[in-house]
C-alpha cells in the first residue's frame, strides 16, 4: 500500500533518455567519494536528539560535562560518551580550566549547522 502511495508522488520521465552532457557536468562537479562519506559520517553525529541538546546548549554557553548532565538529566557517563562522539567529529572543543573542563562549539561552522538546519525544519 505505501509502495503504491510513493508511485503515485514520485514523478518520472516518460520515457528513457539519459542526458549524457548533464550527467558528465553533475558528476565532474560531485565531491570525491571520500568526501561524501565523511558528509555521511558528519550529519550521522547529528542524528541522535542528546548530541544536539549538546550542541545546542554550547550554542549558549561554553560548559563542563557536571552543567550539561543536570542540564539533560544524564548521568555524567553518558554525557562523556556523547562528547567523545562529539569531538571525535571535530564538532566541539574544550578547555581545561584547573580541574575543571569546559565544552565549547569547535567553530562557526557548527552554529550556522543547527540555525539552517533549524530555519529548515520549521518552514
Amino acid at each position: 500500500m505505501a509502495e503504491r502511495y510513493l508511485e503515485k508522488e514520485l514523478e518520472v520521465c516518460g520515457f528513457m533518455h539519459v542526458h549524457e552532457d548533464r550527467v558528465q557536468q553533475v558528476k565532474n562537479l560531485l565531491p570525491t567519494e571520500d568526501t561524501l562519506n565523511r558528509l555521511a559520517d558528519l550529519f550521522r553525529v547529528f542524528g541522535d536528539g542528546t548530541r544536539i541538546r549538546i550542541l545546542y546548549a554550547l550554542l549558549e554557553e561554553e560548559v563542563c560535562v557536571c552543567d550539561l548532565a543536570q542540564l539533560l538529566g544524564m548521568t555524567q557517563s553518558a554525557i562523556s560518551h556523547q562528547l567523545r562522539i562529539l569531538r571525535q567529529a571535530h564538532l566541539i572543543k574544550s578547555r581545561r580550566e584547573g580541574k575543571t573542563v569546559f565544552y565549547s562549539l569547535a567553530d562557526s561552522h557548527v552554529s550556522t549547522l543547527l540555525q539552517q538546519g533549524t530555519e529548515h525544519i520549521e518552514e
